[in-house]
């Protein structure tokens, strides 16, 4: 009775992935496939460089509604993941951008200029 209990918990472990896999793969085949926007491009935001603080490693972005984080449009500073990344813009360019929490920070972990 032990083993098969232990042989079930494992199965369940070790297959539990298999079934979110072939669900994704449904959605993804009804819903275009690769014509869809990727994830990454569904994640960024718009957004205007107010202010580059290379010092603090942080940017001033005004900007939209960061729905992946549940906050309204609003200006704010937010942590580059990289320095480099502040090298690539200036105040006053419309870029996209990601935020995540890293570390119980807002980081910006992409962006991009604005088409």
């Amino acid at each position: 009775m032990k083993k098969t209990l232990i042989t079930t918990a494992l199965l369940a472990l070790l297959g539990g992935g298999a079934p979110l896999a072939f669900a994704q793969a449904d959605h993804d085949a009804h819903h275009g496939g690769a014509s869809a926007p990727s994830e990454a491009d569904a994640k960024l935001s718009e957004g205007t460089v107010k202010k580059i603080d290379k010092s603090a490693g942080k940017l001033t972005i005004a900007h939209g509604p960061l729905e992946s984080l549940g906050m309204p449009a609003m200006t704010m500073a937010f942590r580059a993941a990289e320095p480099g990344m502040l090298d690539q813009v200036k105040a006053g360019d419309k870029i996209r951008f990601a935020v995540e929490r890293v570390g119980g920070a807002l980081t910006v972990t992409a962006l991009e200029a604005a088409q």
